[in-house]
């Protein structure tokens, strides 16, 4: 896909998707067999919800049918969210991160797993865990440092934990 038309289906798509309470997050067009595959990716800082889903799918579909967007030819429209492995690449994914752990490459070479306590406009407060029965400890990465940056899977996420506490409390 050209840059071109990348940049076109952008400004085409974009003030839908804001007006749904969305941010557009990526635009792909694959070529799967004889067919193409636009395939846009959305969020929000609370998340996006089936029925949010949903009714942006219907917008951008009314939309590219309106106009000459995709160009002749048959395509099909696929719209969801990063998903839960997702790159960092954005200020706001940081901020939407915080409290998640996060698998970052280090510009200077070498990995780092640390759980994102905050994000500013500089960089991020990290918790890094202990080894061996060690604390967790604490330490500052500027965006600068950082090469490349994806959330990790965790099935008993310390959020949920301190969240599963409180509830036994009560």
């Amino acid at each position: 896909m050209s840059t071109t038309q990348s940049e076109r289906l952008r400004e085409l798509l974009e003030p839908l998707v804001t007006s749904q309470g969305l941010d557009l997050e990526e635009i792909a067009v694959d070529s799967v067999g004889r067919k193409r595959v636009l395939r846009v990716v959305v969020d929000s800082d609370t998340g996006a919800d089936l029925d949010q889903i949903a009714d942006v799918s219907r917008a951008l579909s009314a939309k590219l049918d309106e106009t000459d967007a995709m160009g002749a030819g048959e395509y099909t429209l696929e719209v969801g969210t990063p998903g839960a492995e997702r790159s960092l690449t954005e200020h706001r994914h940081y901020v939407r991160a915080t409290g998640r752990l996060v698998r970052f490459q280090l510009a200077e070479g070498g990995e780092l797993v640390a759980r994102i306590l905050e994000a500013d406009d500089d960089g991020l407060d990290l918790e890094v865990p202990g080894v061996k029965g060690r604390k967790a400890t604490t330490r500052r990465l500027g965006f600068p440092d950082i090469e490349k940056a994806r959330v990790q899977v965790e099935f008993n996420r310390k959020d949920q934990d301190v969240k599963d506490e409180k509830e036994e409390e009560a």
